[in-house]
């Protein structure tokens, strides 16, 4: 790289920080989305207040490399506050989390700006993975739990208390038990990993078990994981004819079980979903992984920092 080049590097990059479960995470990213450094903590979350200090110190290491950034973004669980300062609800988990003041925190005279993690995990793929320049999107992460976020017309969903995105909270079955939202007969509840036992009367503990009893032909197996990718098609099918997008993006541990997750769900949509003029929303697996949360931090500070957030 040229100094020149070198020195517009710097002058345009912003930093991610994606406070994840597992791995806290900060990259600085080019105006073109290359990466230009990036570091890395454990989170361990041990109910002290230590993951704190490791998430401004990988910052700490990152703006010393690029002295020069414009903006920084975090990505972390929990509702925003409505000022994009802090996270203003998420109990039990990352002790010291909610009210945190990122802009303080980390001490930085660059604008900061915080959002979820699933947000920032659909603005990442916008930006440049599966869902690249798209205006009207959603996404999907199955795995645990069901997370998701919405894209209409070029803006994140926020909603008023920073609720939009819930998307594994949406009710499938009123007469269902509650889930952990208290929505009864949720999409959580019929897909993600917490209910596998549950759904399989025990046979099974992971997804990742089921799915290879179903790729062996286990009827049993067919049998409960089929449901499970029918009541996804039913809920994608529900949230395309409420937020019109033009691409879904699954991501997720469970969508590594690809053709076996994608193959019988393609096939139900094609039988359930509404394609007026037959226009057909694209289904996709997302292509950034790890990485996605603090790409999309980046790049939603940089759209908050340009007004078009």
């Amino acid at each position: 790289m040229t100094a020149e080049a070198n020195c517009m590097s710097r002058h345009h990059s912003c930093i991610g920080l994606d406070i994840g479960g597992t791995q806290i995470k900060a990259a600085a990213f080019a105006a073109d989305g290359a990466v230009l450094d990036e570091k890395s903590a454990p989170t361990g979350d041990d109910g002290s207040r230590e993951w704190m200090e490791r998430a401004r110190a990988v910052v700490r290491s990152v703006t010393a490399n690029w002295a020069a950034p414009v903006c920084l973004g975090v990505a972390a669980p929990g509702l925003p506050s409505a000022d994009r300062r802090s996270i203003a609800f998420m109990p039990g988990r990352l002790h010291g989390l909610e009210r945190l003041d990122w802009q303080q925190w980390l001490a930085l005279d660059i604008p900061v700006t915080v959002f979820n993690d699933a947000q920032a995990a659909l603005l990442g793929e916008v930006w440049l993975g599966a869902a690249k320049n798209a205006k009207n999107a959603v996404l999907l992460t199955l795995g645990t739990g069901v997370g998701g976020a919405a894209m209409v017309d070029g803006r994140i969903l926020h909603g008023h208390l920073g609720r939009a995105g819930h998307l594994g909270h949406v009710s499938l079955n009123p007469e269902g038990a509650p889930d952990i939202a208290r929505t009864p007969g949720s999409l959580e509840d019929a897909i993600g990993e917490c209910t596998v036992a549950k759904r399989s009367g025990g046979q099974f503990s992971t997804t990742r078990e089921l799915v290879a009893a179903f790729r062996d032909g286990s009827t049993g197996a067919t049998e409960i994981w089929l449901r499970s990718v029918g009541a996804l098609a039913a809920a994608l099918a529900g949230l395309i004819n409420v937020l019109d997008p033009e691409i879904i993006v699954i991501g997720g541990g469970i969508a590594d079980a690809d053709d076996a997750l994608f193959g019988p769900l393609q096939a139900r949509l094609d039988e359930v979903e509404w394609r007026p003029g037959g226009a057909r929303v694209r289904l996709v697996k997302a292509a950034l992984g790890r990485n996605a949360g603090a790409a999309g931090a980046a790049y939603g500070a940089k759209l908050a920092a340009d007004g078009r957030l």
